[in-house]
């Protein structure tokens, strides 16, 4: 089955390849490139030292805003399940904010922290956003989580008499993490979605860069081989999140096959 599964993926794959080979036959570097072309500026950009550059500081700042939407948002996601009055405080401004898309915070961003230095100019405008982008999911998940325990483990241990910090780290949180952890895949997908358009504006280097300026030169060829990097690192940051939850549900004997 594991071997039928990769047989087909590739398959699938090489199909795509064909289209986009017949699609695109005769384009040259000013227009949508083929496959040839694309792995052509996908080998000058790793030959020059460039791509790994910009690959660093794209999961730089990936990583930065990611793990501060983690740190303010599942305590925020598990105060609001677990408590009633936290929840008429906060849920309706999380609520009010959450349908708001985070490119439209780009103008906001850029002129709050585009004078900011950092590791490189503008990099906390790109971290907020990809902060902003994450941390709606992850609350939502962290939220609906702790709504969602069965109460028979409340019960429990409410008739150990165990209660206050206790209930939340031996009770509450293992119960939720499974979802917790789907809630952050999700989010970091998104995250890593916001991050061209987070770097597209305000920023000097990274992937999202590497596409507006190699459009701006009309270099299609090095545009697709950056989206072809994007892809690649997205699913690899998506594979190590799914073992992450995969391992975290198997403990509970739930593990997805």
């Amino acid at each position: 089955m594991r071997g039928r599964k990769i047989l087909l993926g590739l398959v699938g794959i090489g199909l795509f390849l064909l289209v986009w080979h017949l699609v695109t036959l005769g384009n040259g570097r000013t227009d949508v490139p083929g496959p040839w072309l694309t792995l052509t500026g996908l080998a000058e950009l790793a030959s020059g030292g460039l791509l790994w550059r910009y690959v660093i500081a794209s999961v730089f700042r990936v990583m930065w805003g990611f793990t501060l939407a983690v740190v303010v948002g599942v305590p925020v996601g598990l105060a609001i399940g677990w408590s009633s009055w936290f929840r008429e405080l906060v849920n309706p401004l999380v609520q009010g904010l959450r349908p708001i898309s985070p490119i439209a915070w780009l103008p906001i961003a850029v002129l709050v922290f585009g004078g900011v230095r950092w590791w490189e100019p503008s990099d906390l405008s790109a971290i907020f956003l990809i902060f902003l982008a994450s941390i709606f999911p992850i609350i939502t998940a962290a939220t609906s989580a702790v709504e969602g325990i069965d109460a028979k483990y409340l019960r429990v241990a409410s008739n150990f008499e165990v209660g206050g910090w206790t209930v939340l780290f031996q009770v509450i949180l293992p119960a939720a993490m499974p979802q917790i952890l789907t809630g952050l895949r999700l989010a970091l997908g998104i995250a890593w979605v916001v991050l061209v358009a987070a770097e597209m504006l305000g920023v000097q280097s990274g992937l999202g860069f590497q596409i507006n300026d190699s459009r701006n030169n009309l270099r299609y060829d090095l545009v697709v081989a950056a989206m072809v990097v994007i892809s690649i690192i997205g699913m690899f940051l998506d594979g190590v999140m799914a073992r992450i939850e995969n391992s975290a549900l198997s403990r509970r004997g739930t593990a997805k096959r």
